[in-house]
């Protein structure tokens, strides 16, 4: 099989693969963060974080970290910030007023300007690396614009050499103006400002092109793996050139370049006795490149086989796989927007530990580092490039820019991220507005063919859907796709095979509550291979989309007239925005792994907070939680998850009843008592679980996910808060102010709650814990040493430690 190859017949798509280095906008990127972790039973067993942030020179390509020390100005006021920075999160929602609207989160949006002086690097040609910028960027060098990019979520590159001062003695000034003003142009939190990573590039005038590095693994058996290489050279000068080109283990090559030319190179070599890679062995092997003597940063690549099969379902390495995935859009919670790489990792790691092995990055390509961490966590990725196309959703959104852009966008996406092997698939847009117009299979066409132009090794995706009666009118749609994806509507499974047996599908989108459905229909039809629930997390924007509300509050959906302007956030993910599971998470969880324990809430009585209505992407509230005080006597139905054959539920020793647990009961024993306080007992084949209700607050409890963090000013620690008992058990009611305080080496970068109606502003140092709990950011500085972070309340003040080092 040739590396192009591209093979996809009616109802079979083979895909040979590996991983490529970070496109173009990311290739020597050695800051990334690369986590070497064996994971077993979802149980993240190790976890190692390496990170060099800074200068460095490789493939005589130099690099430069931009992101400390700009003078952020708007509405005539100037602050000293350092990047990724959203200065809508700083700004806090206004609710019901911002002009970001209920999708947006009611943030404001504007314009803002941003300001940095640095010297002329060494090298012959110079550039700027913005990995993502909302949006709208102009970039201005020493006064003189340099370039412009108008989507937010696709990294751009500006060659700012002629605009630079030649001599040492003078500084250059850049100058970023960002326009986020025209609302609302994004249907969630899309934040504001330069939000991802900043680099300055130097370089000879004939070296490796951005991305120019691609690996793949044509061939893949037990025995050994053919591992193809391309290198693609770029003369930037005024005269013809040579070069020298090396791969590790093969012959150098030496080629000749007209000015202004770009050529390619092939290499090629074998791995006997290959480590695959997998969600459950994610291992990845480095690739040595370098032109005229000179290293390029290694290229970190998996080896792998796929395919997609009506008959067959998911194939990797020659094994099913069973799609359990989620929908996760491109915000970090508390954070905004602001893509720290250790946040981007900590999000992927929060999906694995809930039982997901693949990720749908809805709907909008995400950071370097978060694919790095699907990479070497073990996740599976749809890479999605757009939400909408040529019909607006909202007034200002990619519909005014994609006939002049989506080539480059895509192309960028694409290049960038195409040697990670947790990428299987690429997907083109979401529930684009104009699906019945016969010119929207146009589009879809054209998007494909610009995904085919950069790669050929994954199929095309596009998540549709019907918003009435009508579907199988999107027949021709669905036939440019590769596998077709189905937003709720994968109950039209049935006659769409029937109409169209060679057709892939996966529903690209499902209601939290169908979780047992969505898994019987995978499982028992390999045509279906997957069910990627929105969401995985709980992000900003789409306000109150899966919220619970209590008879007298403002009735309906997220999306009724005026929207539901007491929320900023969407509460429809399995895991909240302080990380916490939500009983969902657990039950998706055993039902997708067969995880052998077992996992016991308690349905919130309606009435107790007042009478409980649903939306349709809610589910109905459910706690670790035994204090249901002043419910006495009052039935309370308790719920165990667990494929084990049989439970006994005891409260205060005393046996409650039995149950039987199978496909019959989805995998619940579902118990309904008299409440009275105590502890509540669930026991199965020699598994225990307890709920016990606590006591009065009495402290908090402050524990960080890493005790020790790197002194680059970008590495984060993420402590937990928790309201306890004098038994150290959760105060599952408490609300209590507090105001938070990091002195030493780290800075407070965020502190909240799961709270989406809590307007406080996160990067606050005030928080007031909601179910008991909150969590709290902290960022890095410099310096090497400790950082003490304390907590003040009614409580005794709580305090814990976190090193920084070098």
């Amino acid at each position: 099989m040739k590396m192009e190859d591209y093979q996809i017949g009616r109802g079979i798509v083979f895909f040979h693969l590996s991983k490529h280095l970070l496109w173009k906008k990311c290739l020597f990127l050695s800051h990334h963060n690369y986590l070497n972790v064996m994971m077993k039973k979802c149980v993240l067993l190790s976890f190692c974080l390496m990170t060099t942030l800074g200068l460095f020179a490789k493939g005589n390509v130099g690099r430069q970290l931009m992101d400390f020390g700009w003078q952020f100005v708007q509405n005539g006021k100037s602050v000293n910030v350092d990047l990724p920075h959203d200065w809508d999160i700083h700004a806090g929602p206004s609710s019901g007023k911002g002009a970001t609207g209920t999708g947006g989160g009611w943030y404001s949006g504007g314009c803002g300007e941003y300001r940095k002086t640095f010297a002329t690097p060494e090298g012959e040609v110079v550039k700027l690396l913005f990995e993502g910028v909302y949006q709208r960027a102009e970039v201005f060098i020493n006064g003189q614009k340099a370039g412009q990019h108008a989507y937010g979520y696709t990294p751009f590159t500006v060659d700012i050499t002629k605009f630079l001062h030649r001599s040492k003695k003078e500084m250059n000034e850049v100058v970023v103006k960002v326009d986020n003003s025209a609302q609302p142009n994004c249907r969630w939190y899309s934040g504001s400002g330069i939000y991802r990573h900043v680099w300055l590039l130097s370089m000879p005038k004939v070296h490796i092109a951005e991305n120019g590095i691609f690996v793949t693994t044509p061939e893949v058996s037990a025995e050994e793996a053919k591992v193809k290489v391309e290198v693609e050279i770029e003369n930037e000068s005024e005269m013809d050139q040579q070069a020298k080109v090396s791969v590790a283990g093969c012959e150098e090559q030496q080629l000749y370049l007209k000015s202004g030319e770009r050529k390619t190179v092939f290499f090629s070599y074998t791995i006997a006795r290959p480590r695959l890679w997998s969600p459950e062995t994610p291992y990845l092997y480095t690739l040595d490149v370098s032109i005229n003597g000179e290293k390029a940063e290694p290229v970190r690549f998996g080896v792998r086989s796929f395919s997609f099969d009506a008959e067959k379902g998911f194939i990797l390495n020659g094994k099913k796989v069973l799609i359990n995935g989620a929908c996760v859009h491109h915000d970090d919670g508390i954070l905004g927007a602001m893509a720290f790489d250790a946040a981007e990792i900590r999000k992927v790691r929060l999906m694995k530990e809930a039982g997901f092995n693949l990720i749908r990055t809805s709907h909008n390509p995400s950071t370097c580092a978060f694919l790095d961490a699907c990479d070497s966590l073990g996740i599976l990725v749809i890479d999605e490039a757009f939400d909408g196309w040529r019909t607006a959703k909202t007034a200002y959104d990619y519909s005014t820019v994609i006939d002049s852009c989506y080539r480059d966008d895509i192309h960028a996406m694409v290049l960038r991220d195409r040697n990670h092997p947790s990428i299987i698939s690429w997907s083109i847009g979401n529930e684009v507005m104009e699906r019945k117009d016969i010119r929207v299979i146009t589009t879809a066409r054209q998007l494909k063919q610009a995904i085919l132009e950069k790669d050929t090794t994954r199929p095309v995706t596009e998540a549709l859907c019907s918003w009435d009666r009508d579907w199988e009118i999107y027949d021709p749609h669905a036939e440019v796709l590769d596998v077709v994806g189905y937003n709720y509507m994968i109950f039209k499974h049935k006659t769409d095979h029937e109409r169209d047996p060679q057709r892939v599908m996966w529903q690209t989108e499902s209601y939290p509550r169908d979780a047992f459905h969505n898994w019987v229909v995978v499982t028992d039809h390999p045509y279906v291979v997957g069910d990627i629930v929105w969401t995985g997390l709980d992000y900003l924007g789409e306000s109150g989309i899966g919220r619970y509300y209590y008879k007298g509050e403002r009735e309906g959906e997220h999306y009724v007239a005026g929207g539901q302007p007491e929320w900023h956030g969407a509460y429809c993910g399995d895991v909240d925005i302080t990380g916490w599971r939500k009983p969902i998470s657990h039950y998706r969880e055993m039902l997708w792994n067969d995880t052998p324990g077992l996992y016991m809430a308690v349905k919130e009585p309606s009435g107790y907070h007042g009478e409980i209505r649903e939306t349709q992407w809610s589910v109905w509230p459910t706690w670790e939680s035994w204090n249901w005080n002043g419910w006495e006597g009052k039935p309370v139905e308790v719920e165990v998850y667990t494929k084990q054959p049989e439970v006994s539920l005891y409260l205060n020793d005393q046996l409650v009843g039995k149950k039987s647990v199978g496909r019959d009961t989805q995998y619940k024993a579902v118990f309904t008592l008299p409440y009275q306080p105590g502890t509540l007992r669930a026991e199965a084949d020699g598994h225990r679980v307890t709920l016990g209700t606590a006591g009065e607050p009495a402290r908090l409890r402050l524990t960080s996910d890493r005790r020790t963090i790197t002194a680059d000013g970008q590495d984060l620690a993420y402590v937990t808060m928790e309201v306890v008992d004098r038994d150290g058990r959760v105060c599952p009611d408490a609300s209590i102010p507090c105001e938070v305080t990091v002195s030493g080496c780290a800075r407070l970068l965020a502190a909240a709650s799961a709270d989406l109606k809590d307007t406080e502003p996160y990067p606050t140092p005030r928080v007031m814990t909601w179910k008991g709990r909150a969590i709290i950011v902290v960022r890095s500085t410099t310096g090497a040493g400790k950082a003490r972070v304390s907590v003040k309340s009614s409580l005794p003040t709580a305090k814990i430690i976190i090193s920084t080092k070098n």
